[in-house]
């Protein structure tokens, strides 16, 4: 009947069409079967939530792969840590163990023979021939920069490893922030040491190989200022008075009376000096180093220090009283040569000059250098570096932070800014922007002092 009315050959192609249709809905059901056997059935076995799996299967596979293999990974580092019991690398640094990364490679098992003299290198007996030769073949680094403004060259340095306190490195930073900050001011070179050049030297007398290895090392310079690292200045407007020492060849703060008469152990300080380039420098260092190496020497030496100073406490010998008692012993060899200055503060005790800090702001101005606005404040016995001081931590490091911000006050009202106050570590203005920038006085000539001019001659 159907073929009669729709006719014999379209007929046949409906018949086609249909086989078709099956073939093509039997090899549906069929790859849907494969399928839930390969990835699953959905959460409640649903043709809906199978064909969400589907979709997450062929779009989402790299993705789902990664993330597997993740936490295979985690699972299995977990397992690990746990099965082992021991420490894996972290990457909180509260957690990590700080000697891992602190540990010497090899150490040095070379002890001092005390029955050798003691000397910090190979004996130079005509270092002022050697250097004068060599500033006359390199006119190019003369050792004075103007009639009466030698190079300088300021020292000072930390010990190769981290402080033993959490506080400490960033006092430190501060210092040295100061001291950069002065130095730049004043055309002075800066070397910032961390090297234990002599392993016998250790302590108070690491000082010694340094600043005669820097000696030889630059014939250029004329000064060489050694400064501790927990001393700072105070007076950045101070120039020192380089003329007064032209016949003086150590420059340290101390009173004549006190060394000479008295034999007293504070009677001059070593945390801040200035040593000149010469043979007299290296002569004066072969004769103070002795009492340096540690261990029975050192001992031995700080018996005779305290039973020759006064008032000295019973300690290992220190670079200090060994000083006081090489001037107060060998005047004649060395006194002539030695500048005891106390007209203004190449040290000051920060416990004496702190606390005033307002006074001076309110009653006096930079560059005085004395105990109006001293140059240099020493903290002598804070020690914010180790891990027990004599004094104590709170007093020393708010001392220390107020030290700071008032000689910081002094750089930044250079450029219109300054500390809320001695305490603080915000900053405010304190000088309208102009229009005029370069109009701005510059009071205290801290920019562009004098000494730093360059004359050019005329052609």
């Amino acid at each position: 009947m159907i073929g009669k009315c729709l006719g014999a050959q379209r007929c046949r192609k409906i018949h086609r069409t249909l086989r078709r249709c099956k073939v093509t809905v039997f090899c549906f059901v069929l790859t849907v079967v494969v399928l839930r056997g390969t990835i699953g059935a959905g959460k409640f076995g649903t043709p809906e939530q199978d064909f969400v799996e589907i979709r997450d299967h062929f779009y989402f596979r790299r993705r789902a792969e990664t993330h597997r293999v993740l936490e295979e990974v985690q699972t299995t580092s977990s397992d690990n840590e746990v099965a082992s019991g021991t420490n894996s690398e972290t990457n909180n640094y509260n957690d990590f163990e700080l000697n891992k990364v602190l540990v010497d490679e090899e150490s040095d098992d070379s002890k001092l023979d005390p029955d050798k003299p003691y000397s910090l290198g190979p004996k130079i007996s005509d270092w002022d021939k050697q250097r004068s030769q060599w500033l006359k073949e390199n006119p190019d680094y003369p050792n004075f920069n103007a009639p009466n403004k030698p190079r300088v060259l300021l020292v000072t340095g930390s010990s190769p490893k981290p402080c033993e306190n959490p506080v400490g490195d960033h006092y430190l930073l501060k210092s040295t922030k100061n001291k950069i900050d002065y130095c730049r001011l004043h055309g002075i070179e800066i070397f910032y040491n961390m090297a234990l050049l002599d392993a016998e030297m250790a302590g108070f007398w690491a000082k010694l190989p340094l600043i005669r290895t820097l000696l030889l090392s630059h014939p250029e310079v004329e000064f060489l200022w050694w400064m501790d690292s927990d001393a700072m200045f105070t007076d950045m407007a101070f120039e020192i008075p380089w003329e007064r020492y032209k016949d003086s060849n150590l420059v340290m703060h101390g009173w004549n009376e006190r060394v000479y008469d008295q034999k007293n152990w504070i009677g001059l300080n070593t945390g801040s000096f200035l040593l000149r380039n010469g043979q007299w420098a290296l002569d004066l260092l072969d004769a103070w180093a002795p009492m340096g190496p540690k261990g029975k020497i050192r001992d031995e030496a700080g018996k005779v220090l305290t039973r020759e100073l006064k008032n000295r406490p019973v300690f290992e010998a220190d670079d200090q009283s060994a000083m006081v008692y090489l001037l107060a012993t060998q005047r004649e060899q060395w006194g002539d040569k030695v500048y005891l200055e106390h007209a203004y503060y190449l040290h000051g005790y920060w416990g004496l000059l702190v606390d005033r800090h307002e006074e001076m702001i309110e009653t006096y101005h930079p560059g005085l250098g004395d105990h109006r606005w001293p140059l240099v404040t020493h903290f002598v016995g804070c020690k914010p570096c180790g891990k027990l001081g004599n004094y104590p931590v709170e007093r020393c490091l708010k001392q220390m932070d107020r030290a700071f911000n008032f000689g910081d006050n002094q750089i930044l009202q250079i450029y219109g800014f300054t500390q809320k106050s001695l305490v603080s570590r915000r900053v405010k203005k304190v000088r309208n922007e102009s229009r005029n920038p370069i109009e701005v006085k510059d009071v205290l000539r801290s920019l562009y002092p004098a000494f730093k001019a360059v004359k050019v001659s005329s052609s």
